[in-house]
């Protein structure tokens, strides 16, 4: 992390609809990296906002019986309120209409006119009404006709330019010369492949005759300013520039700018480009994250099938809903939202791993050892590794952080609570203690198990702040955030805490009673039934987690013919497996191949050597083939 500063921000989201799970998405993830960058010390800035002019605006207006003004007025706070219960923590909230934007927009236009990098010319040629924007042939899909596209008009009027194609080969270089400009890679491709055709000059202006909401040019007042030159400079005009030139040094360049991949070319041709005019420097990185999905649909108003946060918020509770969007996308893909994915998950990590160890924790706490937090005193093997996997998956929280892949450091937190799980299945705290001569093994047992979950909380109390803290208060740690630099070093707990009463951090899910009669027909089919006919439910299946895996070394285990031991990475861990395939595969040939793994199987041991997980393979006429992912894709990915 940059120990200097952050400043993270959100595209600002049109006020002609309420909010949905694309909106909520973004501004979350914002949220979290703002929040443990705050937690780590440096010093963090974060700004959302909300874009109120232009054509869509003016339409919803006038489908509602009502002013621009007014429009936007009743539905920005919409947004504030839906952040406020989403418990986003943003430092400022921007609206274009209000005067400390104008005046920037404003002050903008002039100096770029004053300079010649605006013009007036004529336009003729298609207008994407949905999107506002100028169309040339290049920016159709290849092999369709602009008159055949639903919302392309043909236009011709009289409008101002910005010289945008003066800069496309400085774009192309500096692209080229910073790789972290524009995330992840695919996404700079996609720039780049759009930059390889000649690129036009951007037309900023709308006739008031045509459209009126905008702001005005300070140079023509027969004209408005286009809603993306006005939009973007929300980022600057937020933190004074133009205005308050001490607050504006301290905040940019921006260290993140997130948007989701259908407002691309926007961000990385139009942006830079009007900086660069402007003699500003460039954004850290602009980072395009992938859509939410319903099934492999686009959730889409016109197709009904758009998620409503508040929603979700309200049957399963907020922290809940915001565990599930950052663990459930791998930045820069496409996710898919169900009810009975977000169940599924929900219940796994939270209610049966999370929420179970701190059950199991507290009660033995408080019927044996009077509510205090007892002494760890003799250690074993056992609890040094649990120490370790601790340490290591909030280390791992951290490197997901900088490398904006919060799913693979979600997956890690998860997995050493169930590791967690594991070590007291293990060593069967609730049966020693039956033992006088165990009390002091026991203790150590909870001590270990307690402590984890205080690292644990403080490493997701970023993405679960409300419940976290719950936790927290639980083992008497009282209602601060945590503090960082204790989150990666085992001991912060302290002997002798008088823990609280009881709590249920997250009661188990249930499926609606309105699913479908087959569903709840096979959910009620005998068991003796279900194992004649060899069918199990979707959530028994739904518990095996199968992830990509990097083989990272192999070789023999003596006096097995058929077994090799690998190490694997799992993107933010590293395992050892046994796996029965040395009369197919020799371990030189092994290294660096990507696999297929079911990562959430308790650990074994297989001829004397642990073994924690499986690989997939597949059997044929005597022969044997692993498994592998179709297509470049980092270790750690869920499969799906």
């Amino acid at each position: 992390m940059n120990k200097d500063y952050f400043y993270v921000t959100t595209p600002i989201y049109y006020v002609n609809d309420k909010p949905h799970i694309g909106h909520a998405y973004t501004t979350i993830l914002a949220d979290v990296l703002a929040r443990y960058h705050r937690l780590a010390g440096v010093p963090t800035h974060f700004l959302t906002g909300t874009d109120e002019h232009g054509q869509k605006v003016k339409q919803a207006a006038d489908k509602a019986g009502m002013s621009p003004r007014e429009q936007a007025d009743r539905t920005v706070v919409r947004f504030q309120e839906a952040w406020q219960r989403l418990e986003i923590t943003n430092d400022d909230f921007i609206r274009t209409t209000e005067d400390r934007h104008i005046k920037v927009v404003q002050g903008i236009l002039q100096d770029l006119y004053d300079r010649g990098e605006i013009y007036k010319a004529d336009y003729d040629g298609w207008y994407d009404v949905s999107s506002e924007t100028f169309v040339t042939e290049k920016d159709l899909p290849e092999g369709q006709n602009p008159e055949d596209l639903p919302n392309i008009t043909r236009i011709r009027e009289t409008n101002y330019f910005f010289r945008m194609s003066a800069y496309q080969d400085w774009l192309i270089q500096y692209i080229n010369d910073n790789p972290e400009f524009i995330q992840p890679e695919m996404r700079r491709n996609e720039t780049l492949g759009f930059l390889r055709k000649p690129l036009g000059d951007l037309c900023i202006s709308r006739p008031k005759s045509r459209m009126s909401w905008g702001i005005e040019l300070p140079f023509d007042k027969d004209f408005v300013t286009y809603v993306w030159f006005d939009a973007l400079v929300n980022y600057i005009s937020a933190i004074g520039y133009r205005g308050d030139d001490e607050h504006f040094k301290r905040w940019w360049p921006v260290s993140l700018q997130l948007i989701g991949k259908d407002i691309l070319t926007t961000h990385t041709v139009y942006w830079p480009t009007m900086l660069k005019a402007m003699n500003l420097p460039m954004p850290g990185t602009v980072f395009a994250h992938g859509w939410w999905l319903t099934g492999k649909t686009k959730m889409s108003k016109s197709l009904g099938n758009v998620v409503n946060p508040m929603d979700c918020i309200e049957r399963f509770g907020v922290d809940a809903f915001r565990y599930f969007l950052m663990s459930e996308m791998s930045l820069g893909q496409d996710a898919s939202f169900t009810e009975e994915a977000f169940i599924l998950k929900y219940n796994a990590d939270l209610a049966n791993d999370l929420g179970n160890v701190l059950n199991r924790v507290m009660k033995l706490i408080q019927k044996d050892f009077g509510g205090k937090v007892p002494e760890a005193l003799t250690l074993t093997e056992a609890e040094h590794d649990l120490q370790r996997a601790a340490v290591a998956a909030a280390e791992g929280m951290l490197q997901s952080v900088k490398a904006m892949r919060l799913d693979l450091g979600l997956q890690g937190l998860a997995a050493v609570v169930r590791r967690a799980n594991q070590y007291l299945e293990q060593q069967q705290p609730w049966s020693l203690v039956k033992e006088p001569a165990n009390r002091e093994r026991v203790a150590t047992v909870l001590y270990t198990v307690a402590e984890l979950l205080r690292i644990v909380s403080g490493m997701l109390y970023p993405v679960m702040p409300g419940k976290m803290i719950d936790l927290r208060k639980a083992l008497g740690l009282g209602v601060d955030p945590p503090q960082f630099e204790r989150l990666h070093h085992w001991g912060g707990l302290t002997a002798g805490t008088q823990i609280s009463e009881m709590i249920q951090l997250f009661p188990r899910a249930q499926k609606p009673s309105s699913d479908n009669e087959d569903l709840k027909m096979e959910q009620t089919k005998p068991a003796a039934d279900k194992a004649a006919d060899g069918l199990i439910d979707i959530s028994e299946f739904g518990r095996v987690q199968l992830r990509t895996a990097r083989i990272l070394t192999a070789e023999k285990i003596d006096g097995a013919d058929k077994l090799l031991k690998l190490q694997i990475d799992l993107g933010v861990e590293q395992r050892q497996l046994v796996a029965g395939i040395a009369q197919h595969y020799s371990p030189d040939e092994l290294p660096g191949r990507m696999i297929l793994v079911v990562a959430n199987l308790k650990p074994a041991r297989i001829r004397g050597v642990e073994s924690c997980g499986m690989l997939l393979a597949a059997s044929h006429e005597g022969g044997l083939v692993l498994l592998a992912p179709d297509g470049d894709i980092p270790p750690g990915c869920p499969v799906k």
